[in-house]
Parts: structure tokens; sequence; C-alpha cells
């Protein structure tokens, strides 16, 4: 299997653990909690800051020492937007499930900046259409750069079934604004109906590193660096979770030059 390609471990409580220490890299880390009702997780976020995002389901949660009440919505992440929440750094959080519940959390350094904890609500969140014909994806924008962070950028994407994402081929891995940033990234990936699969390709100018997977439901595939293009079969449609960070909160990248044809016309 490839060493960019995280399973999940079972089907009940915390299913998939990525740190910086796991990955090789710096910035990002990522969870994924499945929990029964009356089920608690929590944690101190420390110096990384935080987003929890309601994948499935529903929770009361607590934050900084403050009721957050009961949030979460949806019971499938193919329907409607998510609820989220931000926490800073040195923040303690909980969340008890009264629903079976997925719960990704989503981990930056934090760099100091005295943010709040602040709940995202669904009818919060800016959603776009991208791409054309079989290249078309709905995006939907949890934590963009326009919205207050220190590190994290983290969005949703479906895509219908038989089309391609990330794509044409993009990457971010130079620090070189404002061209392009040095932004890590982790996709967790879902497929309805479960048990679909797709494929994703990680690779470089260079090819040094190329890799192609195949994905199937509660997949994690980590981006280090180079172009990530996936693609969802007949049938089935696919959603991910990215969760993008760096030195620099910003998302510029650069297209794979040989595919920049695809964007003309």
């Amino acid at each position: 299997m490839s060493r960019l390609k995280v399973k999940p471990n079972g089907s009940h409580g915390r299913v998939t653990h990525v740190t910086p220490e796991s990955a090789g890299w710096t910035y990002v880390g990522f969870e994924l909690h499945r929990l029964k009702p009356g089920e608690t997780v929590s944690a101190q976020t420390g110096d990384r800051e935080t987003c929890l995002v309601f994948v499935t389901g529903k929770g009361e949660a607590t934050a900084g020492g403050q009721s957050l009440g009961e949030l979460g919505q949806r019971m499938s992440p193919f329907e409607g937007k998510p609820w989220s929440v931000y926490l800073p750094e040195s923040s303690a959080w909980s969340v008890t499930a009264t629903t079976d519940l997925e719960l990704a959390i989503c981990t930056a350094p934090g760099l100091g900046g005295g943010l709040p904890v602040r709940v995202i609500r669904p009818d919060e969140l800016g959603q776009e259409v991208r791409g054309k014909g079989s290249n078309t994806r709905h995006v939907t924008n949890i934590l963009p750069e326009t919205e207050p962070a220190d590190s994290l950028l983290v969005v949703e994407v479906i895509t219908p079934a038989g089309n391609t994402s990330s794509y044409p081929p993009h990457k971010h891995d130079q620090d070189d604004l404002p061209r392009e940033t040095y932004l890590e990234e982790t996709y967790y990936h879902r497929l309805n109906p479960p048990q679909g699969f797709g494929f994703q390709r990680v690779y470089t100018d260079d090819r040094s590193l190329d890799e192609a997977m195949a994905i199937e439901d509660g997949d994690v595939v980590l981006v280090p660096k180079g172009y990530h293009p996936c693609a969802t079969c007949h049938g089935y449609d696919l959603y991910y979770l990215n969760v993008m960070a760096g030195p620099k909160r910003s998302w510029k990248f650069h297209n794979a030059a040989e595919h920049e044809w695809l964007l003309k016309g």
C-alpha cells in the first residue's frame, strides 16, 4: 500500500490519526472519530489551533469553558453543509455524541493570534461550483483564507459520479508568493454508495514522487508535495474534506503546464 494512503483503523472510536510526525511533515494534523450516542471525545489544543468538523451526526459541544449547545445536522456528508467549531491554541474542548457522530479534528500550528472560539454555522458557509462537464465539482468553504485563523484552511468538495476533481492537476509546494504557496494537505475521502472507489495520483514534475492509489470510503491521502488530481467511478459520488496549512495562510497554486489547455475555451 502507498505510504501516502492511510486506511481507517476499525469502525469505532478514533479511526484515523495523522500527525506531522507520522506524515513526515511540519504543519497538518488530522483525526477522525466515530462515536455512538453518549460517547465523548475531548482534548486540549495545546500550541495548535483546531477546526472540528461535524461530518455526520450531532453532538453537545463545549469549548473554552462555555457550552456551545448541540451542533450538527446532516446524517450524510452528501447532504447539505456541515457544522464546525474553530478553536484557538490553549483551548480545552469536548463533544458528546447525541446521535451516531463522525467528527473530524483538523489541526495546524497556532501563531498566537488570540482568536476566540467560534461556531461556524452551515448558513455562514460559501459554496461554489468549479469546472464544467465531467470536471464539475461542488465546493463548500469551511475555513477559507478570507475567514480568521492562524494557519488552517479547511474545505469540503463533492465530485459527482464519473467526474474528475482537483483537476487540471495543480500543486502548492513552493513558498514563492505571489505565484505559489507551500501547503501540506490531507484528503479525507467518502463514497456514495460506500462500496464504491475512485483514484488519486500524487506526483511531481520530475516524477521523483509518483504514486497512484485506489481510494475507498474512509481513506485519507497525504499530499506532501506535487500534483494531486482524483477521479471517481461511474455510479459513485466522491466527497472529500481537505485540510491545508503551511508557513503562510494563503492558497496560491500552480497548474501543470501540459494540462492548462483544459482551462481554455
